[in-house]
């Protein structure tokens, strides 16, 4: 299973959609139960948001979801992006 992060932070409304979806399509998908979002919120969180930048990564907005290090969205996610994210983290 592929190491995925979900960055993002409280006050988004996208981010809060994301998660939404996420919760929605894990109970929806059993195997997609199986996958863990390690979820980093910037604004509490900027020491690991800094570290994770230092190794050569990049985003603007959020929510931005990585899997195994790559970068798989940035932005306003729909439900099918999000589904789209987990499913890549099964292979």
């Amino acid at each position: 299973m592929k190491h995925v992060i979900l960055f993002h932070f409280e006050s988004c409304p996208y981010c809060q959609q994301a998660k939404k979806w996420l919760k929605e399509l894990q109970q929806e998908h059993p195997e997609l139960a199986r996958v863990e979002v390690e979820m980093i919120d910037e604004k509490l969180e900027p020491q690991r948001v800094a570290d994770f930048l230092k190794q050569g990564h990049d985003y603007y907005y959020v929510p931005t979801f990585y899997v195994d290090g790559v970068k798989a969205h940035e932005g306003v996610a729909t439900k099918q992006i999000v589904e789209r994210v987990l499913r890549s983290a099964l292979d």
